[in-house]
């Protein structure tokens, strides 16, 4: 709606209607960004994978190290633990529960499946950072490609 203005060139008016582009413009941005980043945030077995080419971690202080070997058998450091027995192991272990991280060495001939329930029982235990142990890739082998 248009009005007279008391002051100022004759032929004049003041616009007293509201723009809304710009709040729209920025509703629809704001649509966007929290459709890319929802997916993101589900919920699941939080896991940082390192690169093959990075660069070793240096630790000042020894961290705990959770095995798995290629007859499915689990270890914390040097003793042997049930799969069912993880969790319980890892809630009642001291430096776990202090640190909140441990290291997952696990051979790669096992099935994906061991790995994951691995990992899924060290969450459910309170570790919030699992590290993976890879070796480094040698010298002349592409990335990707398996080791001969």
């Amino acid at each position: 709606m248009a009005m007279s203005a008391g002051k100022g060139a004759p032929g004049r008016t003041t616009m007293s209607e509201i723009n809304v582009t710009p709040m729209v413009d920025v509703m629809l941005v704001l649509l966007v960004i929290f459709m890319i980043t929802a997916p993101l945030i589900q919920k699941g077995v939080k896991v940082d994978l390192p690169e093959a080419r990075a660069a070793p971690v240096e630790a000042s202080e020894k961290k705990l190290v959770l095995s798995v070997d290629a007859r499915a058998r689990v270890y914390l450091g040097d003793v042997e633990i049930p799969l069912d027995e993880l969790e319980e192991k890892l809630r009642t272990n001291a430096k776990a529960q202090a640190d909140k991280e441990i290291f997952l060495h696990a051979d790669r001939t096992i099935p994906y499946g061991v790995v994951v329930e691995v990992m899924a029982a060290a969450q459910r235990a309170g570790v919030t950072n699992l590290g993976m142990i890879t070796d480094p890739v040698s010298p002349g082998r592409k990335k990707g490609t398996p080791p001969r």
